[in-house]
């Protein structure tokens, strides 16, 4: 019996992380990735945008929010703003920013199948980062709100670096950390420019398409997409990875 589309997806997925064996580290993007913190980005920029008379006092909409927001530095956002007022665009970010901690703190959730992740990741010993293009503030306290404090080896932002998102200096400087080789490591994403970033320091990217929509995300060119962290790809791909890696210890012995 032929194998069906689906199936032939699951094997395509799972061996396309295999050759990554064996494997030493995973890095996670924070927002959208290991939380669902969007919404609380969107009312944020909703409310502040409403009070600056934006787009002509019309309130925008979440499309917009994915084109023109989601993944992108703020450094990148001033001049969408305020294009000839530096000084305001940067207030208002750092005001968007507050607004933003207070609208999701206590209320932040992991995304689903995020703590068995972490228990495969914690059981082999692999090295993790946490790489954003959020402010320190923000990752601090979404980190912490999940209980990932004592999880992640590091945490890089975008700031830190002389490029952030979609440029691939933070996954590069997350390997330079972590002292791990990106031939046996690999990225989980939610944006488009989370997803450039990490293909172009030459990772492999599993994006999680669980808010922007996946013909948007596959122009970004991931390894493949999953809905959450439940999604039977990823797992396939995991004990591929598992197998992959018994196989090599069999033959060094």
């Amino acid at each position: 019996m032929a194998a069906s589309a689906g199936e032939n997806s699951k094997e395509s997925s799972a061996s396309s992380l295999a050759r990554l064996a064996p494997l030493q580290a995973v890095l996670f993007d924070i927002d959208g990735t290991l939380c669902d913190s969007d919404p609380f980005h969107y009312l944020a920029f909703c409310e502040m945008l409403l009070e600056i008379g934006y787009n002509g006092g019309v309130p925008v909409d979440e499309e917009w929010f994915v084109k023109t927001i989601s993944g992108k530095h703020n450094d990148d956002l001033v001049s969408v703003f305020f294009p000839n007022d530096h000084e305001r665009g940067v207030k208002f970010l750092d005001d968007k920013e507050a607004l933003f901690r207070r609208l999701a703190k206590e209320q932040l959730k992991p995304l689903n199948g995020l703590y068995k992740l972490r228990k495969w990741i914690e059981d082999r010993g692999l090295k993790r980062a946490a790489v954003t293009n959020a402010p320190r503030e923000n990752a601090e306290l979404c980190i912490n709100q999940l209980g990932l404090a004592d999880f992640f080896d590091a945490l890089i932002l975008g700031s830190d670096c002389k490029h952030a998102k979609p440029y691939p200096d933070p996954y590069l400087k997350a390997l330079e950390v972590l002292n791990v080789s990106k031939d046996h490591t690999f990225v989980f994403e939610d944006s488009v420019s989370g997803i450039k970033a990490g293909v172009a320091a030459e990772m492999s990217v599993v994006g999680l398409a669980n808010r922007n929509p996946s013909q948007l995300l596959m122009e970004a060119n991931p390894t493949f997409l999953i809905k959450d962290y439940e999604d039977p790809k990823l797992w396939a791909a995991l004990e591929e990875i598992d197998k992959m890696s018994r196989t090599e210890k069999k033959t060094i012995a």
